[in-house]
């Protein structure tokens, strides 16, 4: 039932354990006491990051379950599949940050799913390597089936690549060499991807490279080769399927992996997919498609000759003809990178100029300030799809604090007052009554129905407001009117 008073959200939250008693009630008496409006009370309890816009919402509409999965309580959702919902939670013994994946409910009478779904955990619990995405826990939670996983501060390569384009040369090769890392490791213990996409790749801020999702990792179980090799294919994704009818591989052996990662350095290396992408599984299923991949060279055309053969032997339709093990590209790898390092060779150095047509480089990092599940993934995709890293928080207070400080976590400051309201205008306006904070540049977002708080936002040269809905092109305008970002 939905909580209709600010006591009866305040009962609810301490009932789910999602706040201490002393804490929630002073969050009460800042809103007005027992007589408080419930959002008020709500908004309370979120500038004081008690709750998250995410669980806040969810109280709201007096949901009860979904706030803790094991060990881990969940904040806010950071990403969802046709199969799963991943969520930012964070360990409620260590405060460490976690990452959650829970299987969709229409998936939990499906055991077929289900028992996959709990393989990839289970399977992931045996690896233990710095380029490969670390699983926690496994288990159930509320009738949902959960995977608790460790927490990468960064982006997919196949987001990464759709931002900046093609990776420079040493950055691509080094990230091509930290994954035949990770595969290597997984490899000499018997587990083979099987799934081995960009989308699979996550790259940390830092450069760190790392696989994940080992969701149909098949192990050879020594003693039963033959129920091994049964059950595996069992496992396999439709491309992997298609790739093996083509080239006569009956078993899900490494050099299938080694294939799909030639296709993940490709994509780093030009910007643009080899194999036709498509949720059909009719054209994924068609072997065809393996056989009209345009060559890396006429792609890229000033790649090397020598990366352009280490990628085309990665990606040999003959098995034979790839390499054996990830152990042995990463032989061959090394001395091409040494060749091709940053400022030497005849590779292109890291900085170096951009490829004819290829997408903008990124335009630099934003820090969004907002609170609600949902206008959080919308101003998000908005915000990356104009090419900008854009770093979370639901506290206004939080985010000055940070850009107290030098050097600046971020290039701009976006204050969204969708959900958070006069908390929003209060910490805009911050910026410029504190000498502290007044090279901060800013853009405050309002809706069209905000009037009243446009009128009363502080406004300078380094700080204005954007009423939304917003097109792309203006607001990149904007961001690059208020700061020193690049077009």
């Amino acid at each position: 039932m939905k909580p209709q008073t600010a006591d009866n959200l305040l009962r609810l939250a301490m009932e789910l354990d999602l706040v201490a008693e002393t804490a929630a009630e002073e969050a009460l008496r800042e809103a007005g006491g027992g007589s408080a409006d419930i959002a008020a009370f709500g908004q309370a309890l979120v500038r004081r990051e008690l709750l998250t816009g995410f669980q806040l919402e969810r109280l709201l509409r007096g949901e009860t379950t979904g706030y803790f999965y094991g060990r881990a309580k969940v904040l806010y959702q950071i990403g969802a599949g046709a199969f799963a919902r991943v969520y930012r939670a964070i360990h409620r013994d260590t405060g460490g940050m976690l990452a959650v994946k829970v299987l969709r409910s229409r998936f939990s009478a499906d055991a077929t799913k289900q028992a996959a779904f709990q393989r990839e955990g289970e399977m992931g619990r045996t690896l233990r390597h710095p380029h490969i995405v670390a699983v926690e826990d496994v288990g159930q939670e509320g009738g949902a089936t959960y995977i608790t996983l460790e927490f990468v501060e960064g982006q997919t390569l196949r987001q990464l690549v759709k931002i900046r384009g093609a990776l420079d040369l040493p950055r691509a090769l080094d990230l091509i060499r930290q994954l035949l890392t990770g595969l290597d490791y997984a490899h000499r213990r018997g587990v083979t991807h099987r799934d081995m996409k960009a989308s699979n790749v996550v790259v940390s801020a830092t450069g760190v490279a790392k696989l994940a999702d080992f969701g149909l990792a098949g192990v050879d179980e020594p003693g039963d080769r033959s129920r091994g090799q049964s059950h595996s294919r069992n496992l396999r994704t439709v491309d992997y399927a298609a790739l093996e009818k083509l080239s006569g591989v009956h078993d899900d052996d490494v050099r299938s992996d080694i294939y799909f990662l030639g296709t993940v350095a490709y994509l780093a290396l030009c910007g643009q997919p080899a194999l036709e992408e498509s949720r059909d599984r009719g054209v994924r299923s068609d072997p065809r498609r393996f056989t009209v991949v345009q060559p890396l060279a006429s792609r890229a055309p000033e790649l090397p000759r020598d990366v352009v053969d280490f990628v085309g032997r990665m990606m040999h339709l003959d098995p034979q003809q790839r390499f054996q093990t990830a152990a042995e590209a990463l032989r061959v790898l090394e001395p091409i990178m040494t060749k091709h390092a940053a400022g030497g060779g005849d590779g292109q150095a890291a900085g170096g100029p951009a490829r004819p047509g290829a997408p903008a480089a990124t335009r630099g990092s934003l820090m969004l300030v907002e609170s609600g599940e949902q206008a959080q993934q919308k101003l998000r995709d908005f915000f990356t799809k104009l090419g900008y890293r854009v770093l979370l928080t639901e506290n206004p207070q939080r985010a000055l604090a940070r850009f107290s400080s030098t050097p600046l976590p971020a290039n701009c400051l976006v204050i969204s007052t969708l959900t958070l309201g006069d908390c929003a205008l209060e910490a805009f306006n911050q910026l410029t009554a504190d000498p502290f904070l007044a090279p901060v540049p800013a853009v405050l977002l309002v809706n069209s129905k905000q009037q009243a708080i446009a009128d009363q936002a502080r406004t300078d040269a380094l700080r204005k407001v954007a009423v939304m809905p917003i097109g792309g092109t203006d607001m990149l305008k904007l961001v690059q009117s208020v700061s020193t970002l690049p077009g």
